[in-house]
């Protein structure tokens, strides 16, 4: 089923909306909502600022007349149509958002438009595509048009994280027939590799002469570090600072400085932080750190430590080094983001290793590769830890898919096809869901970066699209 209304009709009718959908984008852009479990308590347990985005939403959905309702303070949703109906729809966003991170020129938190560009943390990932998604299933219910199957937006506050809740609400609440999210790009993403994290645990023993007081980079398995620090005690602190002059000389992709004060050196390394699920566009800080320090003499697990981080994964994204590489033809290759590493003196330290990964391998199999690239002087464990989840795939000739496509098409004018991402989306909540937009092709990828964006003209642009979709998913035969 279709209406009559051409792509210019969509795109005029979501125009009327343009500027109370900003207004409630920055409303909930304002809000710092990022997962804190130093301040969870029962009422919000993943902490008060996801807690309040939450309550925001349904706060707006409620005024804007749908029915409403809240899964444990952890997921909100709103529907349109009949609740009963045998059919339903689910556009499935989430309201929390990355840490901050380094190198922001503007307040992360302050949404702003300059040039075009709504700049915030969450505008991009997932906020605005969420509200966008919003707005176009509330222009479908001000225009009173007829839904087969019922339409349910649904926000989840852990996506970034540990999925927290939504396994539970779709098994409490019911799985709807199909779905997407629009946490991603167009045209689609109805492929996505599977998501595990291998964490390395170890004790934070020294030995040699210069010993390794800390080391932290990272602050998300799934964000590649843009800054890493270290604090290191040695006898001869100018030799640290001439090596470390030489090694900037040779290597262009990161900058770095040492303090030193006595015998102590302190050491920042700045690289690129980019999403994990693309390392290879990034540059990890902590890494290359480990690469620089690993050529004095440390000892114990301090040299095992910076052995693994500085060689074994270093500037390797597809993890060949320590034997995981994998390809297939669907989902491409496999990926590895060494998110988190941290280590102290005489305290448990981890590294996190989070790995994308194709339908030819499987999360054992990853460890034991990982485990395999531990040196002998390296005491540690190995083990999954976290959200894992495999691979997951609908087929092209889904009539899903093909709609998405097809509507896709009609408004830009774009070919479009099938694809398969490192990332992964709500969309795999569901044995029929996939992610379809709502950055636009040609459009820089800035989610979990600094000075991230969502462009102001694709705003209405993008709802247009989704009202049109919604609608002829919630109808076609």
């Amino acid at each position: 089923m279709n209406t009559n209304k051409k792509p210019a009709e969509w795109l005029a009718e979501s125009l009327k909306y343009e500027d109370a959908l900003l207004a409630d984008l920055k409303t909930l852009l304002a809000i710092a909502s990022v997962r804190d479990d130093a301040a969870a308590t029962e009422d919000a347990p993943l902490g008060p600022k996801t807690k309040k985005a939450l309550m925001k939403w349904e706060e707006i959905a409620k005024r804007d007349g749908f029915k409403t309702g809240d899964f444990k303070g952890l997921v909100g949703y709103a529907e349109l149509g009949d609740h009963d109906a045998p059919e339903s729809l689910d556009v499935i966003g989430h309201l929390d958002v990355m840490p901050e991170g380094e190198g922001w020129t503007k307040d992360p938190f302050t949404p702003v438009i300059e040039d075009g560009r709504l700049y915030a943390r969450g505008a991009s990932d997932d906020k605005g595509p969420s509200m966008i998604a919003y707005y176009a299933v509330k222009m479908l219910k001000d225009m009173g048009l007829p839904m087969k199957r019922r339409v349910r937006l649904v926000m989840g506050i852990d996506e970034e994280s540990d999925w927290t809740g939504m396994d539970d609400f779709f098994a409490t609440e019911g799985y709807p027939t199909m779905g997407f999210s629009p946490d991603a790009e167009f045209p689609i993403i109805n492929g996505e590799k599977g998501n595990v994290s291998q964490v390395v645990r170890f004790d934070g023993t020294n030995g040699g002469t210069v010993k390794l007081v800390s080391f932290a980079a990272g602050q998300r398995p799934n964000m590649v570090p843009g800054t890493a620090k270290a604090t290191i005690e040695t006898a001869d602190a100018a030799a640290v600072v001439t090596a470390l002059d030489a090694y900037l000389a040779s290597e262009s992709r990161v900058k770095a400085e040492a303090k030193v004060t006595g015998n102590s050196v302190a050491l920042t390394f700045y690289g690129k932080q980019v999403h994990g699920a693309v390392p290879e566009t990034g540059e990890n800080a902590g890494t290359y750190m480990a690469n620089f320090l690993q050529q004095f003499d440390f000892g114990g697990n301090a040299k095992g430590f910076l052995t693994f981080l500085g060689t074994a994964v270093h500037d390797d994204s597809v993890a060949s080094k320590i034997g995981a590489i994998k390809h297939d033809d669907l989902m491409g290759d496999l990926s590895m983001n060494i998110g988190i590493q941290h280590f102290d003196d005489g305290q448990p330290g981890f590294i996190n290793l989070n790995f994308r990964y194709p339908q030819n391998t499987t999360p054992e199999a990853i460890g034991a590769a990982v485990k395999g690239g531990l040196s002998t002087d390296f005491t540690a464990t190995v083990a999954i830890e976290g959200h894992a989840q495999g691979p997951h795939y609908v087929s092209g000739d889904d009539p899903l898919v093909k709609t998405l496509l097809d509507v896709y098409r009609e408004h830009t004018g774009m070919p479009a096809t099938e694809q398969v991402i490192g990332g992964g989306t709500f969309g795999r909540l569901l044995k029929r869901g996939v992610a379809f937009g709502a950055m636009f092709e040609g459009v820089p990828d800035t989610m979990h970066q600094a000075d991230e964006f969502y462009p102001v003209a694709d705003l209405t642009r993008a709802m247009a699209i989704f009202a049109e979709a919604i609608y002829r998913l919630a109808n076609e035969d």
